[in-house]
């Protein structure tokens, strides 16, 4: 039997779509010749949910489970709404977000690798449920946190918040529906990384030296600009979702509660969809190729 070299999986890889581990199997079976791995993967039907993995996925559902004092939030990806709402996929991202908790896993590829209850890996769940949906289906990312109260929101299937928070509880509820709401970087303008503080002060920079103004004066603004920045995206300085005559720094004081962190997930950040052309513009494109 030939033995099965790196370069030889990736070849699979690329021309196929499937996982390396899948890869590595397909050829081990068909003795190292890619042209037979790919016949059997198409007679699998395994080839047909690699044909689904070049079709963005940039839609889907965040799903939130916990286990006493830790939790995990989860974004799973299809490509309609209308399959992010469907059964089966919300009972294979439960099935999903339960094992990668149980395990304390967060790399999507490692999550891939586990077995679900039934026996079956996450990975030939997830092909096999594209198979049945005909979207492409992909595990995106996932985060644990864990602290002794912990305050879940889910706005919809599109947003997902956990809160660690000491303190009141009905302040900690409150915390993550405004999290959900407002979409802070940090807790704290202390906590906000200081590459998007950098950036932010590169912008009011050129900004302001486009005014003409005195040295003085430019750097006035620009101290001006970071400030207002800083009370955007921290926490602690939002005006809160439930009152807005109070800061977030406020109710945390007046409660005497105190948070940790959080997490916020909203289904498809970052992602580019690919836009879609109107029927009008469809049959324009049409009548343009046909001439």
């Amino acid at each position: 039997m030939s033995s099965i070299t790196a370069a030889m999986v990736k070849e699979l890889r690329d021309r196929t779509g499937l996982a390396m581990m899948e890869c590595k199997k397909a050829l081990t079976e068909a003795a190292g010749d890619i042209e037979l791995a790919i016949d059997n993967l198409r007679k699998s039907g395994q080839a047909k949910a690699a044909k689904k993995a070049g079709n963005i996925a940039a839609d889907g559902a965040i799903v939130i489970e916990q286990v006493d004092n830790k939790a995990i939030v989860l974004e799973v990806n299809c490509q309609t709404d209308f399959v992010a709402k469907d059964e089966n996929f919300a009972n294979f991202s439960k099935k999903v977000a339960a094992a990668a908790l149980a395990a304390n896993e967060i790399d999507p590829a490692k999550i891939a690798e586990l077995k679900l209850e039934d026996g079956q890996t996450v990975e030939e769940a997830r092909i096999a449920l594209v198979q049945k949906i005909g979207e492409n289906i992909q595990i995106r990312r996932a985060q644990i946190i864990e602290g002794d109260n912990l305050a879940v929101y889910k706005h919809g299937l599109k947003i997902g918040v956990v809160v660690s928070y000491a303190g009141d509880a009905e302040t900690g509820k409150g915390l993550a529906m405004h999290v959900a709401a407002f979409n802070p970087v940090a807790v704290s303008a202390e906590q906000v990384p200081a590459d998007l503080v950098a950036k932010e002060k590169e912008i009011a920079e050129a900004k302001a030296q486009e005014s003409g103004k005195p040295a003085n004066i430019i750097e006035k603004m620009v101290t001006g600009s970071i400030e207002k920045f800083l009370n955007e995206v921290a926490l602690d300085r939002q005006q809160y979702v439930i009152d807005n005559d109070k800061k977030v720094a406020d109710v945390l004081k007046s409660t005497g509660t105190t948070v940790t962190q959080f997490i916020r997930f909203e289904v498809g950040e970052g992602i580019e969809k690919k836009a879609e052309l109107s029927f009008a513009e469809e049959v324009a494109a049409a009548q343009a190729a046909a001439k």
